[in-house]
């Protein structure tokens, strides 16, 4: 696949820019807060939105022919054309400069970045990088960097068992349990607008993706992992937050959500794993 791969013709996608404008929806947040807080109260006009809330915000919006086998929009627009077959959310850094306010009127504007080709065991992988920033009223409200993965086919039924699983860290202050479910996978692919078939499709997911049961999204996790850092450190504002994936993890398993204590300068260590101790996500966090 790596020679069908024109990379300078990929990397002519860098310096694209869009925009989203939005009056940030109460209603969006009060669906958020109920499906990973459990809060069934509704949010009202003027209360700061938590960080990553705002993946659930600025969504484009694919008409239903303009969609991918995969459920995914069709390769080229904004994204470079990456003619490989899978597409999966690698990893993002980012900083909260001000908090987005519901009810305001808000504007996001993403550029492509970075355009690079690797090779890993499983063959050809190539990565964008896209920058969003987030601003209100002219003042810069966050700054996201979010890395793209796209990969080839799997070459076995195994797809989630192509790495060895990794070791998360030890001596973890804090531990929060979770056991993702396939509403709560439909409803966050939903407030996200989200119709990647792993998260939902489970003959496609097994037969075609080579996974074992419907894929937890990893925004989910990265968003899960730090709700509880944050309820770990209360009173305090979180000023930046860096994911990756390491490895997936399927509906109806054992998530674990874990954390060291706050250093004195703010950072934290933070991770996810499965019930059985593999790593699934490493992160960090500065609290202010």
């Amino acid at each position: 696949m790596t020679e069908a791969l024109d990379l300078d013709h990929l990397r002519s996608w860098i310096g694209r820019t869009e925009t989203h404008e939005e009056l940030l929806s109460p209603w969006t947040a009060s669906a958020m807060a109920a499906t990973v807080r459990n809060d069934g109260q509704a949010w009202q006009p003027g209360r700061a939105l938590p960080p990553l809330w705002h993946w659930c915000y600025f969504l484009p919006v694919a008409p239903q022919n303009g969609l991918g086998p995969d459920g995914h929009p069709a390769r080229g627009g904004f994204l470079p054309p990456v003619p490989l077959p899978r597409r999966m959310w690698a990893g993002s850094q980012l900083e909260f400069f001000e908090p987005l306010k519901l009810g305001t009127p808000t504007t996001k504007t993403s550029k492509v970045v970075d355009v690079t080709l690797k090779q890993g065991k499983g063959g050809a992988l190539v990565f964008v990088k896209v920058q969003h920033e987030v601003h209100a009223g002219g003042t810069l409200l966050q700054r996201e960097f979010h890395d793209i993965v796209y990969r080839e086919a799997p070459k076995s039924s195994a797809a989630g068992e192509s790495a060895p699983p990794q070791t998360p860290p030890a001596d973890a202050a804090w531990t929060v349990e979770h056991l993702p479910d396939a509403p709560l996978l439909f409803r966050y692919s939903a407030l996200t607008f989200n119709s990647h078939r792993i998260h939902y499709d489970f003959p496609y997911v097994t037969q075609v993706e080579g996974y074992d049961d419907l894929v937890v999204h990893g925004p989910l996790i990265a968003t899960l992992l730090l709700e509880a850092a944050q309820q770990n450190n209360p009173g305090r504002a979180v000023r930046a937050y860096s994911f990756k994936a390491v490895r997936p993890l399927t509906c109806g398993k054992p998530l674990r959500v874990r954390g060291h204590a706050a250093q004195p300068d703010g950072s934290a260590t933070l991770w996810a794993e499965d019930g059985q101790g593999a790593l699934l996500m490493q992160a960090t966090a500065r609290f202010a």
